[in-house]
């Protein structure tokens, strides 16, 4: 029977970040996965005859190009270049086998159309998003936020950053409601109105972070890897036999084997083995998962540019939910072939949401009606799972499915938290720099 530090059920992108991270730390991980294809609900499917497969749809039509060309994933989401996965990625060294490009903008819906997120100072004195007056104060804003120091009161502006709501900065400021919404919403990346009544300070952090972000970007804040998110689940499987881990597809998980309440191993097939903590994802323990909500997914596949976004090859787009008459935001993120995962002048677009009605592809209606015309489009509605306990009496540990976010910093907050419950210890990634030769590709 052969023996693991750690197995790993799946190899979701969070299951396989984490074990990165714990076989960094000298673990002896295997993963195991029922699928002959890396990334579970997360995959990145190739080639384009197998997305119709997938979906049951006819087709794909000449038009589309060659099947082999695209590389469509089943839940993108775009990575904030200063965001905690990149630290991440760049503890565990996987990045040798990574390549990024910059996501060529960020958009926020209001009035019917989509306006431009300024990422400069002639972009915010140039936008239609805010009003003469609104631009000065907007200014003084981030200068505020660009200054601001966690333990340094002189930053504050006489405010205390963990007992002044959100609300209240923005009062402080004079800031106006369609200042508030896209810098709430499209910045700080909160789904909801609550973070108004809350402490400011991890809105501050949230604003504070896209920016510097930006900066290391300049068109935007995000990073997407060329050829699609199955670039990372392949990169850490490439990384960990040098760990003296294993990684098998294609392989059934028959039995989870506990003794006296603890996780000892697994069974598949006719082979077991041994393990002293669990990682998995939670299609492999339906019985320690509860339900949460719904998230409702379409993916697009578009012959155009989105409009009123200056022809960019890719883009994030957050729809607010005042906009729309919600209780949580909409998302939109479009990649293309200039990230090799489309046919040439091809593009995909993905709209994802929390489900709030009984007909949630009429919910996310706004974000279809700004892609038209649709060449052809795949509908999924998953169920949100949540692990039922923290799993440090039975050590196995589970992760949460995928929000409605088309970024993946809630994803990490999940990872972190997972990581502290199995190590005891907060992850930090002590002096990590990003090599010059690791730098995504600005063109």
């Amino acid at each position: 029977m052969q023996e693991y530090d750690i197995i790993v059920l799946g190899t979701g992108l969070k299951e396989c970040v984490l074990s990165g991270l714990l076989s960094a730390d000298g673990k002896k991980i295997l993963h195991i996965d029922r699928n002959a294809y890396y990334g579970g609900e997360c995959a990145s499917i190739s080639p384009l005859e197998e997305v119709y497969k997938k979906f049951q749809a006819s087709g794909p039509p000449k038009s589309m190009g060659q099947g082999k060309d695209w590389n469509v994933d089943l839940i993108p989401k775009f990575v904030l270049a200063n965001g905690l996965l990149v630290k991440m990625l760049l503890y565990t060294e996987v990045t040798r086998y990574l390549d990024f490009k910059v996501v060529e903008g960020s958009y926020v819906f209001r009035g019917g159309k989509v306006h431009k997120v300024p990422s400069s100072e002639t972009e915010a004195t140039n936008s239609d998003l805010m009003g003469m007056f609104d631009k000065r104060r907007f200014r003084k804003f981030l200068q505020f936020i660009q200054n601001f120091e966690d333990g340094d009161p002189r930053t504050y502006h006489e405010m205390d950053p963990k007992r002044t709501t959100m609300q209240d900065v923005f009062r402080h400021f004079d800031l106006g409601p369609d200042v508030i919404e896209f810098m709430g919403h499209a910045m700080a990346l909160h789904q909801t109105e609550s973070y108004l009544d809350q402490p400011c300070i991890n809105t501050i952090q949230r604003i504070k972070l896209y920016m510097e972000s930006l900066t290391r970007c300049s068109h935007s804040p995000y990073l997407y890897p060329v050829y699609g998110l199955g670039e990372l689940p392949q990169g850490f499987a490439r990384l960990s036999p040098g760990r003296g881990g294993a990684f098998m597809l294609n392989r059934p998980v028959d039995d989870i084997l506990m003794d006296k309440g603890q996780v000892v191993g697994i069974k598949s097939g006719k082979d077991m083995f041994r393990c002293k903590q669990l990682i998995s994802d939670p299609s492999y323990v339906p019985s320690r998962v509860k339900k949460l909500g719904r998230v409702i997914r379409i993916i697009c596949l578009l012959n155009h540019p989105i409009k009123n976004t200056h022809d960019a090859n890719s883009c994030h787009i957050v729809i607010p939910q005042a906009q729309v008459h919600r209780k949580s935001d909409i998302y939109i993120c479009m990649v293309s072939y200039t990230h090799n995962v489309a046919s040439e002048g091809k593009y995909i677009a993905v709209v994802s949401a929390t489900v709030e009605t009984s007909d949630p592809e009429k919910e996310v209606q706004p974000a279809l009606s700004l892609l038209e015309p649709i060449q052809q489009k795949f509908v999924s509605i998953s169920n949100v799972m949540a692990p039922t306990d923290d799993g440090r009496r039975s050590q196995i540990f589970v992760s949460r499915s995928y929000d409605a976010t088309a970024h993946f910093e809630t994803e990490c907050d999940d990872i972190r938290d997972m990581y502290y419950r199995m190590t005891g210890t907060e992850f930090t990634t002590g002096d990590i720099q990003r090599d010059q030769s690791d730098d995504e590709d600005n063109n």
